[in-house]
């Protein structure tokens, strides 16, 4: 039987609402130490922030952290997973996407998050190493 998303997703999720400011988003990155914060309304998600979006699209452009909302920042066309997909339909789109992180998405709703790292520690090998070498190159 093949390893799916399911069986290695974290559940514990830390997620912003769209009207959340890009300063709340930032405190609860730090005190998570995560880099990404899925956007979410009544369940569903709605986009993904990054540390990455606050620095370029707000704090580089000289707005108040305190006042710019989430949905001003967010990548709204995100990358997901179901819970059925295989690790390796994981591993393909994080590499494709050059993306560390994937909401996982069942039945319309946020189920999980699934991480490279989270593949990572329990798998190793030359898929593993080819996907890390994708995204890596293009934070670079």
């Amino acid at each position: 039987m093949q390893e799916t998303v399911k069986d290695i997703m974290s559940k514990n999720i830390v997620a912003v609402l769209p009207n959340d400011t890009a300063e709340d988003a930032a405190k609860l990155m730090s005190e998570h130490d995560i880099g990404s914060i899925p956007v979410i309304a009544g369940g569903k998600l709605k986009g993904l922030l990054t540390d990455r979006d606050i620095v370029i699209r707000c704090v580089s452009e000289g707005k108040p952290t305190a006042y710019t909302k989430v949905s001003e920042l967010m990548t709204t066309d995100v990358a997901f997973v179901t819970p059925e997909h295989s690790i390796h339909d994981a591993i393909s789109m994080m590499a494709a996407e050059r993306v560390r992180r994937l909401p996982v998405i069942k039945e319309g709703f946020v189920d999980g998050i699934v991480s490279l790292a989270d593949i990572a520690r329990i798998h190793s090998g030359p898929e593993i190493a080819s996907a890390l070498t994708e995204i890596s190159s293009s934070l670079i």
